[in-house]
């Protein structure tokens, strides 16, 4: 049976860990009526409504072994939400969790002899610390190199447990920090982490061609840059996680949006959303509100997290009609080729448009 859509408890604080000056990780106590919701795989993360009614994602850090619901949160220049964590958030305050979500995974085979290569910049380490830590435990034959770019060392977050993981795992388990603003002895871990160095780095220290999967997490440019260069190279499954996106730049055009063929009067289709067995109907312009925000109006438990077309939550299947996304930073394209969406960016390009947040 497929796991039901996110839901939303009040879990309390147990636990808040300095990492830098600018980041904590904080673990959160789950009822025992609860533990089977926030189980998770390795990967996922916990969105948090804050008391601006603002959704935000923030990944797990630890392994779904260590028992632990635990998430890493860097501060934000001018975010009123992630100053105020770091800053001020205590054991024992209270926050409105979902449970976990996410398609950005790891499921560990212990038969399985593989080789990972896992690229995370800043706070992107949050969910490739969990990643990795369980493919090291759950897979004793393969081996995990962990490229790690940051500014500073003093600015990398979880660096002592990314140093006890080396330390327990010596054979299977390489770690190399790329540094920007710092100089490091080898010059070619001094300076920003672009497709360039990365070649670099991968002449000197992988065989790329035996890399079995790549798990890429950090800001948009430069992963967008990282795995056009994997891709290109033909090596292994590519997996990517944003932590933030950026509108289309100068030059780049998002979908056409107009309808196939005159639906209404006025220009609008039909869309029709089912989630959780029950259908729900709005008109839609394809040039107004995005799927998701105009379904919203009528049903207020559409699951979403980010509404940039990063996280993933509102996927949702075409199963009649055709849609155009403005973005898309979450989707696999074997998903996209099966008829997935995010409904946070599409608008509808058909006269009727069917989607099944349940498929």
């Amino acid at each position: 049976m497929a796991r039901p859509h996110a839901t939303a408890h009040p879990l309390t604080v147990a636990r808040v860990d300095p990492l830098t000056d600018e980041a904590v990780a904080i673990t959160f106590e789950v009822p025992d009526d609860l533990v089977d919701d926030y189980t998770f795989s390795a990967g996922q993360h916990l969105t948090v409504l804050g008391p601006d009614e603002v959704r935000r994602s923030f990944s797990l850090c630890a392994a779904p072994s260590s028992g632990m619901l635990r998430i890493g949160v860097k501060r934000l220049p001018g975010g009123a939400f992630s100053d105020k964590v770091v800053s001020t958030l205590r054991p024992g305050d209270v926050l409105e969790v979902m449970t976990p979500e996410g398609r950005f995974v790891a499921a560990p085979d212990p038969a399985r002899r593989a080789s990972y290569v896992a690229i995370a910049a800043g706070s992107g380490i949050t969910p490739v610390l969990s990643i990795v830590t369980a493919l090291l435990e759950g897979e004793p034959g393969s081996t995990v190199t962990l490229l790690y770019a940051n500014r500073t060392a003093a600015s990398a977050m979880f660096l002592d447990e990314v140093h006890d993981l080396k330390d327990a795992h010596p054979t299977r388990f390489q770690v190399l920090h790329v540094l920007s603003r710092e100089a490091r002895d080898a010059t070619l871990l001094s300076g920003r982490l672009d497709a360039a160095r990365l070649a670099q780095l991968l002449s000197a220290f992988v065989d790329s061609a035996e890399v079995d999967d790549w798990f890429l997490c950090g800001p948009q440019p430069m992963m967008t840059e990282l795995r056009a260069l994997l891709v290109a190279r033909g090596t292994g499954r590519v997996h990517v996680e944003l932590f933030h996106a950026t509108a289309p730049r100068d030059g780049e055009s998002v979908p056409e949006r107009s309808l196939t063929q005159v639906a209404t009067p006025d220009g609008s289709a039909r869309v029709v959303a089912h989630l959780d067995g029950r259908a729900s109907e709005v008109d839609l312009r394809p040039d107004g509100a995005s799927v998701l925000d105009a379904m919203a109006t009528v049903r207020g438990d559409l699951p979403f997290a980010c509404k940039g077309g990063v996280c993933g939550t509102c996927r949702a299947k075409v199963v009649q009609g055709t849609v155009a996304m403005d973005l898309n930073y979450a989707l696999e394209p074997e998903e996209v080729a099966d008829g997935y969406v995010l409904t946070c960016q599409s608008h509808p390009t058909a006269p009727r448009v069917v989607l099944d947040y349940d498929a």
